[in-house]
């Protein structure tokens, strides 16, 4: 326990971690929070011999495999959602906060992992999204949205309604009209691309490299009855051929890799015709450029990186686009996490049962480290929207939120 309570020592200052280590002593970290307080009073023990010592030198991956493995266990009251809110409370991006330093990876490992070339890219893509349909259909909306939902201040509750704000609001800011051709970056299984259509008459292409996904997605437009107007297919976005009215690509981006960036752009500007408009929606780093940590790389999302603002705008500016409207989403992705986070709770027999209880623990240790990245260690989501000429997207925003309550007024049939 040496080296993990040196470090323990030195960041634990609110709240309280108890640890009974695997030989039966108890080590206290931190002053200890009232019953109402932040960050909370977290108790954990260790069932195995050198378990703090392999946190102690990876303590993202370190804490992961020992949680997946049985070798770190809560003490009955608490859960992995409580200590990963101690330990990023103590760590969070605050002015003043040196500890938030020591979270970051090593730069380099940016480079190294983000060289998705095409066959590369299309296994990381399986490695995560060819997961059992079963399993996505036990935590996600109805209509299966994998990516952060729009909460609206008097919605802090309902998962569906958040997640068709969301495709509400990307949809306004795309300006559709009837007939136009969309392409969907990263299509998933096909929500937002059926959304599009239902709501504007527009056609859609919807590209993917996860097979599951592909084969999904032109089952519901059949059921639907729009196969004519909403295709999916299995190909890498640097192969499509345009022009295209408009391009949307919702959570696709973090997974394109930083030394693909300037392709990316240059992309989108090439399949765009001149009165085209692009909206691209991805988790961003408030913090500025870091690495992907290496329980996410190698367990949940290998090749993948959040990106800072600071790293993706000189690459818009080079393929010149207009970057015609930046917003960015705080807090909305932590609610979205604590809701899926809480359904894996509620379903983990049902998990358990399609796979077993280490990845039912890796899973979760998922979804509660991301919502306490939302909350506490600088993450957030950006919508940038992109057009080719400058008088293409109105000079106010006002339009915005008008759309959105017409598309809210049609879908309830007003």
């Amino acid at each position: 326990m040496r080296f993990l309570s040196t470090l323990l020592n030195r960041a634990i200052l609110a709240g309280q971690l108890t640890i009974t280590d695997f030989d039966g002593s108890t080590h206290v970290f931190g002053p200890g929070s009232d019953d109402h307080g932040e960050p909370g009073n977290v108790a954990i023990s260790f069932t195995a011999k050198g378990t703090s010592g392999k946190i102690a030198r990876d303590p993202a991956l370190g804490a992961a495999e020992a949680y997946m493995q049985g070798r770190l266990e809560m003490e009955a009251g608490h859960d992995i959602h409580a200590l990963l809110k101690l330990v990023t409370y103590n760590f969070r991006w605050i002015p003043g906060n040196k500890l938030h330093k020591i979270t970051q990876q090593p730069r380099w490992k940016t480079w190294l992992d983000g060289r998705n070339h095409a066959r590369r890219a299309k296994r990381n893509v399986a490695h995560h999204y060819d997961l059992s349909d079963h399993l996505y259909d036990l935590f996600l909306d109805q209509d299966r949205q994998y990516s952060c939902a729009y909460w609206q201040p008097d919605n802090d509750k309902d998962l569906n309604r958040a997640q068709t704000d969301k495709l509400n609001h990307i949809a306004a800011k795309l300006l559709l009209k009837p007939d136009m051709q969309v392409l969907d970056i990263g299509c998933g299984w096909g929500g937002l691309a059926l959304h599009l259509n239902k709501i504007s008459g527009a056609k859609v292409l919807g590209v993917t490299l996860s097979e599951e996904q592909v084969q999904v997605a032109n089952k519901r437009a059949e059921d639907a009855g729009v196969a004519d107007q909403v295709k999916f297919q299995l190909i890498d976005y640097r192969q499509v051929e345009g022009p295209f009215d408009r391009i949307v690509s919702v959570g696709m981006f973090e997974h394109v890799g930083v030394p693909q960036y300037q392709t990316f752009f240059s992309k989108i500007a090439e399949l765009l015709n001149d009165e085209g408009v692009a909206l691209i929606h991805s988790i961003g780093r408030a913090d500025g450029p870091g690495a992907t940590d290496s329980f996410m790389a190698k367990y949940i999302f290998p090749g993948g990186y959040v990106p800072a603002l600071s790293e993706v705008t000189p690459k818009i500016e080079r393929a010149q686009l207009w970057l015609t409207d930046c917003e960015i989403l705080r807090v909305h992705y932590a609610r979205t996490c604590e809701a899926w986070y809480k359904t894996c709770v509620e379903k983990k027999q049902e998990i358990v049962t399609l796979y077993d209880e280490e990845f039912w623990r890796m899973w979760t240790f998922y979804l509660a480290g991301a919502a306490m990245a939302f909350r506490h260690m600088g993450q957030m989501v950006f919508q940038i929207q992109l057009a080719k000429s400058m008088e293409t997207v109105p000079i106010t925003r006002d339009y915005i939120a008008e759309t959105e309550r017409d598309y809210t007024r049609l879908l309830a049939g007003k």
